[in-house]
């Protein structure tokens, strides 16, 4: 698959996590970026570390790459490509967990297909492995989050994204929630937990082994690993597997600084994102190793909820980042017609809709159907025909 001069990325995206990941190339022998799919005029593309190999084609883009790097953070546009790229026979590696949580599962087994790591679905899909390697038996597959405000201000926001650097919509999915909600839906999805409850339960712990602990009391209750994460503003960065382990080892664990038990916490501070990248795209391209990916038949999806009143007539852009609506993962078959955040784009209110209710699909126009939207209804048809049969198993 390697072409003369090493592997070469389609990239699509020139944002933060894009143009990072392409300046890292300088230092990853064997991967050459040789073309960027940008929306935008590439004559309007600010600071761009490749102005050359800007493009408005994603045929071009196609044609040039042995793989594609999707990380735009669009689900419908990512969807569009990840489609384009399979029909060329193309795998894809992606850093768009929004993308994988509203119409992954439609092309899962179809080609190769990855979530990257360096995101924190990724890394906990990383570290999960290990995890396992080492004999311990995951109950919560955990994300670590410092603050939360789920209304934020557009002034805050604003002085927020300039100061770190990234887009609006961007900070305010970070600081709404909506982000943590989406990684984690992957999550479950993708190692095969589930989530506790609408929203996730998200403890306020300062100490990781109290939440870690909370997490597998409610994982026992359910008799399955979950998805969720500890909020704290104590807390380092970072993603946890916390579990079970042989009871025989426990004095050996203990001495080994995990803890009193019986659940023990394997821990990884350090998320390196853009720079992770390359990692992926070799296992993939060298061993076909599917780090992460939605699954088939996915348990949890990411609902829009209204963070005030929404009257009828009013314009919604995009939902992933707006200050209109955020996100709560929630079980498919217990939201069944339920809005994915993910699909909000271009919408206008069709009906009055209560702050704090969750959206329906047809409280909402939107455009065109788009394959995204497609995806999504095979998706959840495929779900809910799932509960029936085991409803009916469990009664009989």
């Amino acid at each position: 698959m390697k072409t003369i001069g090493g592997t070469q990325i389609g990239l699509i995206g020139t944002g933060w996590t894009a143009r990072h990941f392409l300046m890292s190339l300088d230092r990853q022998p064997g991967l050459v970026a040789s073309r960027v799919l940008t929306r935008r005029r590439v004559d309007e593309v600010r600071d761009f570390p490749r102005p050359d190999l800007l493009t408005n084609s994603l045929s071009e883009v196609i044609d040039h790459a042995d793989v594609i790097v999707e990380c735009s953070g669009d689900p419908i546009h990512a969807t569009d490509v990840v489609d384009a790229a399979f029909a060329a026979g193309l795998p894809v590696v992606t850093m768009n967990a929004e993308f994988h949580i509203t119409a992954g599962s439609r092309f899962v087994g179809r080609g190769l297909l990855t979530e990257a790591s360096g995101d924190q679905p990724g890394v906990l899909a990383l570290l999960a492995r290990e995890a396992r390697s080492y004999g311990f038996e995951p109950l919560v597959y955990g994300n670590m989050k410092g603050f939360l405000n789920r209304n934020p201000s557009l002034e805050d926001m604003t002085f927020w994204g300039r100061k770190s650097g990234i887009s609006l919509p961007m900070v305010t999915s970070f600081t709404d929630g909506t982000k943590v909600q989406v990684e984690q839906a992957l999550v479950a999805n993708g190692l095969g937990a589930d989530i506790v409850r609408q929203g996730l339960l998200g403890p306020t712990e300062d100490v990781i082994q109290a939440g870690a602990d909370q997490l597998c009391r409610e994982a026992e209750r359910l008799g399955r690993p979950i998805a969720d994460y500890i909020l704290s503003p104590k807390l380092s960065h970072g993603v946890f597997v916390a579990g079970r382990h042989d009871d025989r080892q426990r004095d050996a664990l203990r001495y080994l600084k995990l803890g009193e038990g019986p659940y023990y916490v394997v821990l990884r501070h350090n998320i390196y994102v853009f720079l992770e990248i390359a990692n992926s795209i070799r296992d993939l391209l060298d061993e076909g190793r599917i780090l992460l990916d939605n699954g088939r038949r996915p348990v949890a999806s990411v609902a829009t909820i209204a963070k005030r009143t929404l009257e009828p007539g009013e314009r919604i852009d995009a939902g992933i980042g707006s200050f209109a609506v955020r996100g709560e993962a929630v079980r498919i078959a217990e939201a069944p017609g339920h809005l994915p955040i993910g699909l909000l784009a271009d919408a206008v209110v069709r009906r009055r809709v209560p702050a704090g209710a969750m959206l329906a699909m047809d409280d909402v126009e939107m455009p065109d159907d788009s394959l995204a939207h497609r995806a999504w209804r095979e998706i959840e048809a495929d779900c809910l025909s799932a509960v029936v049969p085991r409803a009916a198993a469990a009664a009989g």
